[in-house]
């Protein structure tokens, strides 16, 4: 365990503030360690993984655990399935490029989504057409509150768009050790979000790799690098609305894009309501929303986290006036 560490180099955005205590977590007799120690029971606690969908807006006054696990094991095989066991620690696009090298198919459209494999269940995260828990057999880790194992199966982790119970009642409460996927060995392909499907046929056959290369590409042309421009992806959830409001919004402006939803309501791309709000490529200060993706805000290189978080505000009631949505964060503010 370390004091008065620097978060700097493990949070996406770049923002410059410390913690506390910080401790990495390379197996769980390390973290039943801590559970047992006073500072367990006098500072709050933060669960860290890639650190990609997380604004420190100033120093953590507490404990940062941060997962570290590693490792990758296949638990059952047949014919057309196999599971694998991936621990918290793994990077997720290098599991990603693992399973496409093996032929192992469920999560090439996942792919280049920064972050580690324990925290794709708590964002249930997802990208063209695809989200994480369609392939989520289960999620092994530990309560903290008492140090017991625990297994979560798909259908007790409360998916939803963006969510889980890791994201709500389990909060800093349970840490993800390993999560378990059930991924196919026969072609099952989706390739019908966006123009997903015109990049693949453009580099050749419909192959795994070329899929990958496809979302690869498409991200990369959208969205910027991290390790250049500080910034956490998606900031904002894309809103599902009712039929009714659409429906007007459709009048003033007949080429919104849109997304069946559940009956009686539609998903509105988030970045497509700001960017008509006039926020696209505009700079405030060190911070500013980025010019060819509006959904994304960046680190301009000296920003705080007070500053990023004051211009989602920004968004967020420019939005509301402007449309009568409000607008979620997707992104993680502590």
């Amino acid at each position: 365990m370390e004091k008065d560490y620097s978060l700097k180099k493990i949070n996406s955005f770049g923002i410059d503030v410390s913690t506390n205590y910080y401790l990495p977590i390379h197996k769980s007799e390390e973290l039943h360690t801590f559970l047992k120690s006073d500072l367990n029971k006098t500072l709050p606690v933060f669960i860290l993984g890639g650190g990609s969908n997380v604004l420190f807006t100033g120093d953590f006054q507490g404990v940062i655990l941060h997962a570290q696990m590693k490792g990758i094991h296949l638990v059952s095989e047949t014919k057309d399935h196999c599971m694998l066991e991936v621990a918290a620690g793994e990077n997720w696009d290098e599991f990603v490029n693992y399973c496409v090298e093996k032929n192992f198919h469920g999560i090439e459209n996942l792919s280049l989504i920064p972050g580690f494999v324990g925290a794709s269940p708590i964002q249930n995260i997802g990208a063209y057409g695809a989200e994480v828990s369609d392939v989520i057999a289960k999620v092994n880790g530990i309560d903290l509150s008492d140090g017991s194992s625990k297994t979560f199966d798909t259908s007790e982790c409360q998916f939803g768009y963006r969510d889980s119970i890791f994201k709500r009642e389990l909060k800093n409460r349970f840490f993800i050790t390993s999560v378990v996927f059930n991924l196919f060995k026969k072609a099952n392909f989706r390739l019908d979000y966006g123009n997903l499907s015109e990049e693949v046929k453009s580099l050749g056959d419909i192959t795994l790799k070329n899929i990958r290369l496809a979302v690869i590409n498409i991200r990369n042309s959208k969205l910027p690098d991290p390790l250049v421009t500080g910034n956490a992806g998606s900031f904002f959830k894309n809103p599902v609305i009712s039929t009714d409001l659409f429906e007007k919004i459709q009048k003033e402006y007949p080429q919104v894009p849109s997304f069946p939803a559940s009956p009686g309501f539609i998903k509105i791309p988030a970045g497509w309501l700001i960017e008509r709000c006039g926020w696209k490529g505009k700079t405030l200060g060190n911070t500013g929303v980025h010019d060819k993706q509006a959904l994304i805000i960046v680190n301009k290189g000296n920003a705080t986290g007070r500053e990023i978080f004051d211009l989602s505000e920004k968004i967020l009631k420019s939005v509301q006036s402007a449309f009568g949505i409000t607008l979620e964060r997707e992104v993680n503010v502590i």
